[in-house]
C-alpha cells in the first residue's frame, strides 16, 4: 500500500498537475475558438496567431517596466479590441458570401501567415524567456506542487466559471446564443447581429491572449509556439464538440491529463500522436464531437 501511495505522490501527481495546469490555459484557447464557431461558425485558423500575440504584448509590457499581474489584466484588454477590428476589416467582408466557408478558413489561414511573418520582423526568431511572476512550491498531502501552476489553475477555473455564466446566465448571454440559434430572428427582436458578432470574436481573441501572457513564464515565447498549441486547441473542440462550452473544458481537461500521463510510459514525442489518434476515434464513433452546439450548456 505504501508503495502504491508513494508512486502516486513522485511519479502520478506532478504529471496530474502539470496536465492540469495546461490544460486550463489549452481550456481558455479553445473556448474562444468554440465561441467564435458556435456563433460566427467561423474556423479561426489565425487563432494560434493571436495566442502568440498575447504573449507578445506581454513581454512588451513587461520589457516597458509594466509589472507580470498588470500585464495579465492588460493583455486580453488589448487583445480584445484587436479582435474586433479583425473582426469588422476582414471576416465581415467574406461573411455573407456564399462560400463563406471556405474564404474564412483561407482569409484567417493567411491572416495567420501574415501574423507569424511579422511576429518575426519585429521581435526576431529568437525565443524570449519570462521570469516566473511566483517563486516556490507548496506541500499538499505529501506532494510539492509549483504555486505558479497552482494559480494558473485556479484563475484558469474562475475565468473559465465566469464565461459560463455570462453566456448561460445574463442577458449579454442570451443575445449571444440567440444570434447563435437565429441571427435574423434575433435581428428582428432588437439584438445588433453585427456588433455581438464582433464582440464575440474579440472576446475569443481576448482570451487566447490571456492563455498566451499566462504561459509565457513556461514556455519560451517565439513567432512559430502557436502553430504548436492550436493544434491541441483545434483537437479539444473537436473532441468535445465544435460550438460546446462544456465539451471545451471536459475535452480540454481529458487530453492534457492524457498527454501528460502517457509521457510516463511513451516518448513524448508520442504524445501528440496519441492526442491526435482520440480526436480520429472521437470523429469515427461520433462525428458531431461528445457535445453540442452553442445554444447548449
Amino acid at each position: 500500500m505504501g508503495s502504491v501511495i508513494d508512486a502516486f505522490q513522485f511519479v502520478y501527481a506532478p504529471q496530474i498537475i502539470n496536465g492540469l495546469s495546461i490544460g486550463v490555459a489549452v481550456v481558455l484557447m479553445a473556448l474562444g475558438l468554440t465561441i467564435i464557431f458556435g456563433l460566427l461558425d467561423v474556423i479561426n485558423m489565425a487563432h494560434g496567431e493571436f495566442y502568440a500575440l498575447g504573449a507578445y504584448v506581454g513581454i512588451t509590457l513587461l520589457a516597458l517596466g509594466v509589472g507580470f499581474w498588470v500585464a495579465l489584466v492588460l493583455v486580453p484588454l488589448i487583445m480584445a479590441p484587436l479582435g474586433y477590428m479583425t473582426e469588422r476589416l476582414f471576416i465581415q467582408r467574406v461573411f455573407h458570401q456564399r462560400d463563406r466557408h471556405m474564404l474564412t478558413l483561407l482569409l484567417t489561414f493567411g491572416l495567420a501567415i501574415v501574423l507569424e511573418d511579422v511576429y518575426k520582423l519585429i521581435f526576431g526568431p529568437q525565443p524570449y524567456s519570462v521570469d516566473m511572476p511566483i517563486g516556490g512550491g507548496s506541500e499538499i498531502m505529501g506532494v510539492f506542487f509549483p504555486n505558479y501552476r497552482l494559480f494558473m489553475m485556479a484563475i484558469g477555473v474562475l475565468i473559465i466559471a465566469l464565461v459560463w455564466l455570462v453566456v448561460y446566465k445574463t442577458r449579454l448571454g442570451a443575445m449571444v446564443r440567440a444570434a447563435a440559434f437565429d441571427k435574423n430572428m434575433a435581428s428582428s427582436l432588437g439584438v445588433p447581429v453585427s456588433v455581438v458578432y464582433a464582440g464575440t470574436f474579440a472576446f475569443g481573441v481576448a482570451l487566447a491572449g490571456l492563455a498566451g501572457i499566462m504561459l509565457a513564464p513556461i514556455y519560451s515565447v517565439f513567432p512559430t509556439m502557436g502553430k504548436d498549441f492550436i493544434l491541441m486547441a483545434f483537437s479539444v473542440v473537436i473532441v468535445g464538440g465544435l460550438g460546446s462550452i462544456k465539451g471545451a473544458l471536459i475535452a480540454g481537461l481529458f487530453l492534457t491529463q492524457i498527454q501528460a500521463l502517457s509521457s510516463l510510459y511513451i516518448s513524448p514525442s508520442w504524445s501528440d500522436p496519441l492526442v491526435f489518434a482520440i480526436m480520429v476515434l472521437v470523429l469515427m464513433v461520433r462525428p458531431q464531437g461528445l457535445f453540442g452546439r452553442l445554444g447548449h450548456a
